[in-house]
């Protein structure tokens, strides 16, 4: 396992919007989002705070996301493979960390900066730590923001305390020349478990690995209402989405690791006042922004907030505001081209001129190579596993006008496509019966099925003799008679196997043949 500890203080218990105005008749938080999203006052979401969402952009890396103490806990050994090793999510990992501090409204930023979008005082990226063990990245985060170096041997040299169940006890263990982690582990276990107590040894043993860590995951709430306290009044609509910018950040952040779109939001914002040259002004103030199609564009929806809060003045000045996500879809990710892209902004015009479609690919591949060495898959009509694609020469079916691969709709996919197995068999093995179970790797058990399958009947009218299909020989020419069924056991695992059907003589046949024996077949894996 490989352990990344990165900065992060711990989040302040979150305030609900409405806490602000305390005895004020309809100080309700976000009436204009229990409109749209037809709810009542009374089943408003849980706010969170923007340091509560701070770790919220740390899941579109890895699943495996704990707050322990000031950091974040990282366990990245089961998806960096998919970032292109440690390096590159490093790197990853050091653009998209958030840099700014949430909540802030520089009143002293000019009007240009906000147009912009620029953060003129972005910080540098946080440092990070890395370590074989949750807790050794967390001590060595803990020695390099105290300005210290990392010791030669990582984890037997550490200081006490940077573990933070030792804590308690440094001054006791140095008084008996007790400083490292190594030291600590070198004493009588049991002696040690009677003066620290057996959490302090368990928190040791998780920090050299040797008992496995018992972190609460982090995990995202199911609906984004986020507020945030203002450390200065807003009283300018430049300063207001400034102050948004953070919370944007986490719709954001929120919106990727759910792979959701953004249909319809809320920014709404509370007044430090009650009253402004005498007339009573409303607690809160809201502003819904709808979208004409699912975004997850930090500054797209940025622009939208700044169109929208130009044209809206503001009553009082602003001490909170709060982000609410009213309506989201799922944002399924398209798929990216081999090809090189045509159209992007910034390319040159030599790139523009690289540049080809589909079709011109596959004319020029196939007059170069020839069109039988450039083929393409067509679907067919047939209930035959092994029948229901083909291979043909590209250049015919851009001629017949497919610009690409076939696609299915989802009226044609049959109810139980999605039992069907990556990989098929040809032909289909040959299975041994024992009993009247198959037998691949050791007897099989069957899941799910039978799914019968009658086909290729048509074919036999044609047929001037009796040629074998794929499994061998059929009743009658062309005819294919199958109960497909889903098998497993331990040592293969899972397998789409099918028992052929071969029925008895007709009666009155002549010579009275037996009846033969179902023959099982191996024809899919899973995997």
């Amino acid at each position: 396992m490989h352990w990344i500890a990165w900065p992060c203080p711990q989040p302040v218990e979150p305030r609900p919007p409405s806490a602000h105005a305390p005895g004020v008749a309809g100080a309700e938080p976000s009436l204009h989002a229990h409109a749209l999203a037809g709810g009542a006052p009374a089943a408003a979401p849980a706010w969170q705070t923007v340091q509560g969402a701070e770790a919220w952009w740390a899941l579109r890396f890895t699943p495996r996301v704990a707050r322990v103490d000031e950091a974040l806990l990282l366990e990245v050994s089961t998806t960096e493979r998919l970032w292109g090793g440690r390096a590159a999510l490093l790197a990853q990992l050091q653009a998209h960390a958030p840099a700014i501090q949430p909540g802030i409204a520089p009143e002293a930023l000019s009007t240009a900066g906000f147009a912009s979008g620029v953060n003129a005082f972005q910080a540098p990226p946080a440092p990070l730590a890395q370590g074989a063990t949750s807790f050794q990245a967390l001590a060595l985060l803990r020695l390099q923001q105290a300005g210290l170096r990392p010791p030669r041997r990582v984890p037997h040299d550490l200081p006490l305390h940077t573990l933070t169940a030792l804590r308690p006890h440094v001054a006791s263990l140095a008084r008996m020349g007790c400083n490292t982690w190594g030291q600590l582990r070198a004493l009588p276990r049991d002696g040690v478990a009677r003066r620290l107590g057996a959490a302090a040894l368990h928190a040791l043993d998780c920090a050299f690995g040797d008992a496995p860590h018992t972190h609460t995951w982090l995990e995202l709430p199911e609906t984004f209402a986020l507020a945030a306290e203002l450390p200065a009044l807003a009283t300018s609509a430049d300063a207001l989405l400034w102050s948004a910018h953070a919370l944007l950040q986490a719709l954001q952040a929120w919106l990727q690791a759910r792979q959701q779109g953004v249909l319809a939001l809320e920014l709404a914002w509370h007044h430090d006042l009650r009253k402004v040259d005498g007339k009573p002004v409303p607690p809160w103030q809201a502003l819904p922004v709808r979208t004409a199609q699912p975004t997850q564009a930090l500054a797209h929806l940025r622009r939208l907030l700044a169109e929208h809060l130009a044209r809206t003045p503001l009553a009082a000045p602003v001490n909170q505001i709060a982000l609410r996500a009213l309506q989201t879809v799922p944002m399924p990710q398209a798929s990216a081209s081999l090809l090189p892209p045509a159209g992007v902004v910034g390319r040159s015009a030599e790139d523009h001129a690289r540049s080809e479609s589909w079709h011109q690919l596959v004319e020029r591949l196939s007059a170069r190579l020839g069109p039988e060495r450039v083929q393409g898959v067509a679907l067919v009509a047939d209930h035959r596993p092994e029948r229901m694609q083909h291979w043909q020469p590209a250049s015919h079916a851009l001629q017949a006008g497919g610009a690409g691969p076939a696609k299915a709709s989802a009226s044609q996919v049959l109810p139980d496509a999605s039992l069907w197995p990556t990989w098929l068999l040809r032909p289909p093995q040959r299975l041994a019966v024992q009993g009247s179970r198959p037998c691949y790797q050791g007897p099989l058990r069957l899941l799910a099925g039978p799914h019968r399958l009658e086909a290729a009947w048509w074919e036999a009218a044609g047929a001037t003799e009796s040629p074998p299909n794929a499994c061998g020989a059929d009743p009658a020419p062309g005819l294919v008679v199958r109960d497909y069924f889903v098998a497993h056991n331990e040592r293969a695992g899972h397998v789409w196997v099918f028992r052929e059907r071969t029925p008895s003589a007709p009666p009155g046949a002549e010579g009275g043949l037996p009846t033969r024996q179902h023959r099982w077949f191996l024809h899919g894996i899973y995997g």
